[in-house]
């Protein structure tokens, strides 16, 4: 958390900037790599933190309270890094040994297949929203198996089996698409490949214990747990900055209907108040649910669904509640609010697309009702 707090000014002088040109600029990517904040999740043998995720959740929301975008990228490239537990140390070595390595990937688009071929694989496909995907050093894409007969290859479960093929990012050019509300800096475009062969061992299957070469503690959670926690790490972070300006404002501004300050009014307080609330029982609700997993993982064990539950749970809800809290401070902020220059608009933008990516999907909490109420819920997203 030190290093993280010490480049907060960087970041936040970097915000503009940032969102204008829709990309992480070379002198911050420069500065979070030397403090190695692109490494939090990578295992220690290769030169990562490998954090407790509690930890790495209070980085993203630290650096989201400056600049979303950059917490943005940091939390995929982290969640990315986890693939390095089910890879062969050698072939993880060659992605991630750069000081500089970052590996991107994002979601699949229609059928991104992969082709079984004597010694690897042949694949075509097309993936959206790769976060981060223009300082990349690594692109990864999620595939389906074809079988020879053009059938999809099933697990025991009937469910079609999905491999992440690993490849250099300059064998697959990234399209500029990424035109959006919120959260511009990230840079989340679509890239494809067709008919690319990636060896066996570039591929991985994702989040299978079977093939977990690592028995770390860190590596019990899968890519769903830390994307959820940290995404909603980052969404509590810009209801901070948010929070923590709208209380600034109030000090300094008199409305022009009024005669007092704006920290004056019994509604603004109360307000505050109930923000303040809303958003640390947010946050201590999302580090108990994942500090009660690390102590399973420490203990050997594989995450039990009550604590899966309540790792979607905390962090979905996290984010819904992150959103309310931004929603008050950006209407109470008055017309100040509106204006590109101030700590409101920007942030505003950034809160509603983050709060309408996979983690915050409102279908994660009925989900999670399922599981109290006795049902056994789909495990996709626990």
């Amino acid at each position: 958390m030190e290093r993280t707090r010490a480049l907060l000014p960087a970041i936040a002088a970097a915000a503009p900037r940032i969102e204008a040109e829709r990309r992480l600029p070379p002198d911050l990517l420069a500065a979070l790599h030397e403090n190695g904040l692109f490494r939090t999740l990578l295992p220690r043998g290769l030169g990562g933190d490998e954090l407790p995720p509690h930890e790495y959740v209070r980085i993203t929301e630290a650096i989201a309270s400056a600049d979303a975008s950059t917490a943005w990228c940091i939390g995929q490239a982290s969640g990315c890094s986890l693939a390095a537990a089910y890879m062969r140390p050698e072939i993880a070595r060659e992605i991630w040994g750069p000081p500089d390595a970052v590996v991107a990937w994002g979601a699949q688009f229609g059928d991104a297949i992969a082709v079984p071929v004597p010694g690897g694989y042949r694949v075509t496909g097309t993936w959206h929203f790769a976060s981060g995907g223009h300082h990349a050093t690594w692109f990864g894409g999620h595939c389906h198996l074809r079988e020879p007969d053009g059938s999809l290859r099933l697990g025991e479960d009937g469910v079609p089996i999905e491999r992440t093929m690993m490849f250099p990012a300059g064998t697959a050019p990234l399209k500029d698409v990424w035109r959006v509300v919120g959260l511009r800096g990230t840079g989340s475009d679509t890239y494809s490949v067709k008919d690319l062969f990636v060896p066996e061992e570039y591929s991985v299957g994702r989040d299978l214990p079977e093939e977990r070469v690592l028995p770390n503690p860190l590596y019990k959670f899968t890519s769903t747990h830390l994307y959820c926690s940290g995404f909603a790490g980052v969404a509590l972070g810009i209801a901070r900055g948010m929070l923590d300006a709208l209380i600034a404002l109030a000090r300094e501004k008199t409305p022009r209907v009024t005669r007092r300050l704006l920290r004056d009014s019994e509604v603004l307080r109360h307000q505050i108040a109930e923000c303040e609330a809303k958003l640390r029982s947010a946050r201590a609700f999302l580090q108990e649910a994942l500090r009660e997993a690390w102590e399973e993982a420490e203990r050997g064990e594989e995450l039990s669904l009550e604590r899966r539950v309540m790792i979607r749970l905390s962090s979905t809800s996290a984010i819904h509640r992150a959103k309310e809290v931004a929603e008050v401070a950006y209407h109470e902020a008055g017309a100040t609010a509106i204006f590109e220059d101030n700590p409101f608009e920007r942030r505003m933008r950034d809160m509603h697309a983050a709060a309408q990516q996979l983690q915050g999907r409102t279908a994660h909490i009925e989900l999670c009702g399922q599981y109290f109420v006795g049902l056994t819920p789909r495990m996709r997203f626990l």
